[in-house]
C-alpha cells in the first residue's frame, strides 16, 4: 500500500464550503453565484469569502456581467483547479485505502 502523504491534502480545497464549490464545479464546469448559494445552502457573504480564496489560489475564475439589466456572477473551475481537485481526491482515496486511479 502506498504511504499516505498528508501534504497532498490541499488546505484551500479542504474547507467544507470550498470543497462543496469544487465538487459542484467539477461536474457543472460553470455555475451562477445564486445557483451555488442555493445548492450549498450558504449566505451570500460566506460564499463570497470562500470564492475569493479559491480565486486567489487560481482554482476558479469569476466573471461578472449582466443578463439583461440584472447583474450576473459566474464561477468557473480553472484547469489548475481541476488538477488540484484531482490531486486532493487521490490523496483522500489513499487515506481511506483506495488505490490511485490508473
Amino acid at each position: 500500500m502506498a504511504r499516505f502523504d498528508i501534504g497532498k491534502i490541499d488546505d484551500v480545497i479542504h474547507g467544507r464550503l470550498r470543497l462543496g464549490v469544487m465538487a459542484y464545479l467539477a461536474n457543472a464546469e460553470v455555475a451562477d453565484f445564486n445557483e451555488l448559494k442555493s445548492v450549498l445552502e450558504v449566505t451570500q457573504g460566506n460564499l463570497s469569502v470562500q470564492l475569493r480564496k479559491l480565486e486567489e489560489a487560481g482554482y476558479v475564475t469569476i466573471e461578472k456581467g449582466f443578463l439583461g439589466r440584472k447583474p450576473r456572477t459566474q464561477v468557473r473551475i480553472s484547469s489548475d483547479g481541476r488538477k488540484a481537485f484531482a490531486t486532493y481526491l487521490e490523496a483522500l482515496g489513499r487515506l481511506i485505502g483506495q488505490p490511485p486511479a490508473p
